[in-house]
């Protein structure tokens, strides 16, 4: 039986850290991306501000087969990030390698304190970056952190899960509305609200599945791990590496970092995600162990 600790914040020690963050696109909602890059350049400069970042490293990746498309996301990084003392590099032109083929490309070059995996559909609080590297940097046990999370309308996001059961992930992604209600208690309990619910928030330190859309892993972590297993080419590789982390490290949750989140499920998405979904679950489950119910 797994035990999760809800943990109590313990104080800052303000040692600067270097950060990389990577953002892997592909044929990307452009008003999403804006917003996603002018709020992380916000909380790169009160994160500086604070003094929980010394250096900032930003690759921008794009999948996308178009070379205009690649040409746009440049056009936006180049607009957002100048003067700004962000080293950027740009990455195109390698067709669509997948999701985390694509931020294993830089994921083990700059030797950088920590690295975020970051969507191009979430928007950063002002203060996310400062109070995560901060409250990392005061737990030498714990290797990658996961935040609090709203979606678009406001309301709650549960980002942090328990081991998926099959069962879970048909209810959550491809179930009627009656089904979903019939089993609410058993989906909340796969999204981990009952630790997650509390009043006040707390911290809590072992998370099985992380979500891809925002992890900020410690370097020891990326590299006794490898990171992303490129062979997920889409779906389930967070999950994956999150089971991966969980064998060599601890993983936290933490509310006081705060993100946005626009991002859907793959049976909302059509056909050629779900066939993507299932490929990758299949190959998730033959290699950590089924779990039907």
């Amino acid at each position: 039986m797994r035990v999760f600790h809800l943990c109590r914040p313990r104080p800052a020690t303000v040692l600067p850290s270097s950060l990389q963050i990577s953002v892997v696109t592909h044929h990307p909602d452009l008003k999403l991306l804006e917003r996603c890059l002018r709020k992380l350049a916000l909380a790169i400069a009160a994160g500086r501000e604070a003094g929980a970042m010394k250096t900032v490293h930003l690759a921008l990746i794009d999948n996308s087969e178009d070379p205009e498309v690649a040409e746009r996301v440049i056009e936006l990084g180049k607009t957002r990030f100048a003067d700004t003392g962000v080293h950027v590099t740009y990455l195109h032109g390698h067709a669509n390698i997948g999701y985390g083929a694509a931020h294993n490309l830089v994921l083990h070059g700059t030797g950088s304190d920590y690295h975020l995996v970051l969507n191009p559909d979430v928007e950063l609080a002002p203060d996310a970056l400062a109070n995560a590297v901060r409250w990392l940097d005061t737990r030498g046990d714990v290797g990658a952190l996961a935040p609090f999370a709203r979606r678009a309308d406001g309301t709650r996001e549960y980002l942090c899960k328990r081991y998926p059961a099959i069962f879970d992930l048909f209810l959550r992604g491809f179930a009627p509305g009656f089904l979903r209600r019939l089993f609410r208690r058993r989906l909340d309990r796969y999204e981990m609200r009952d630790l997650m619910d509390v009043d006040p928030p707390r911290e809590v330190i072992g998370i099985p599945a992380l979500s891809g859309a925002f992890m900020l892993v410690k370097r020891f972590a990326i590299d006794r791990t490898g990171g992303f297993d490129p062979r997920f080419f889409l779906y389930f590789e967070d999950y994956d590496w999150s089971v991966r982390l969980n064998r060599i490290t601890k993983t936290a949750y933490v509310p006081s970092v705060e993100i946005g989140h626009h991002g859907g499920h793959a049976a909302r998405k059509g056909l050629r995600h779900i066939v993507w979904f299932v490929k990758s679950g299949v190959r998730f489950y033959r290699r950590h162990g089924w779990k039907w119910f």
